[in-house]
């Protein structure tokens, strides 16, 4: 019991932000090409309550965690209205695409703040129980893997509206219909995992993500030592 609510005070706050700044890169990336619309809401803020989703950002990772599969969730959206950015087109693909490059920059803060800490407390930060190793690694494996998950070209995921934004007019059309379903797309996905398991999200994610981890302890280890 007592190594389960360490791994929820560890996992929520780590979930949380991945989140939040996620979320907001979003808004401030449509902002910035012509959509005050998030701005105009008020979620334009680092205040977890804005965006906090009590099912996708605390139940559902809990569960996934607890059940020793991949940690994942989702915010309240950042509303974007398309037809308010200077170019419909290019602008979705670079809002989409604001969100998981956050959370890509945040698993290299991460990197480097393990590197320092490792350089002041030791690699013993890293033994296994070690709360700082433990949330710092926690850290990264979300962001990276919040990062990569939000690529899936699976409407309403954010690599869905960079495939739409690379489809010529004719299929794009056809592709902004699926949207329009995508949280039954979504459920599905999710049912889907429920019943058959999660073999075929580990399959695709897995690979790229032990990779981008792999790279970031290797930095975290060349910082360490050049400290």
């Amino acid at each position: 019991m007592t190594d389960t609510l360490i791994l929820i005070a560890v996992l929520v706050p780590c979930l949380v932000i991945a989140i939040v700044f996620h979320e907001v890169a979003h808004g401030f990336a449509a902002k910035l090409l012509g959509d005050n619309t998030a701005s105009e809401r008020g979620r334009l803020t680092l205040n977890p309550i804005r965006h906090v989703d009590p099912v996708g950002t605390l139940l559902v990772p809990g569960a996934l965690a607890l059940a020793g599969g991949p940690v994942f969730g989702w915010a309240k959206p950042v509303p974007v209205n398309k037809f308010r950015l200077n170019n419909p087109r290019f602008g979705m693909m670079a809002v989409a695409a604001a969100g998981p490059g956050i959370n890509f920059v945040l698993a290299f803060v991460g990197a480097v703040t393990l590197g320092v800490a490792m350089s002041v407390f030791g690699p013993g930060i890293m033994a296994e129980g070690n709360p700082v190793g433990t949330a710092l690694t926690m850290f990264l494996l979300i962001n990276i893997f919040l990062g990569l998950f939000n690529l899936l070209p699976i409407p309403p995921f954010d690599g869905s509206h960079i495939v739409g934004g690379l489809l010529p007019d004719g299929l794009r059309a056809y592709w902004d219909r699926l949207q329009r379903v995508g949280i039954a797309l979504f459920l599905g996905v999710i049912a889907y995992s429920w019943m058959f398991g999660t073999e075929w999200l580990a399959s695709t994610l897995l690979p790229p993500v032990e990779w981008a981890m792999r790279l970031c302890l290797r930095l975290a280890g060349w910082i360490a030592g050049a400290a």
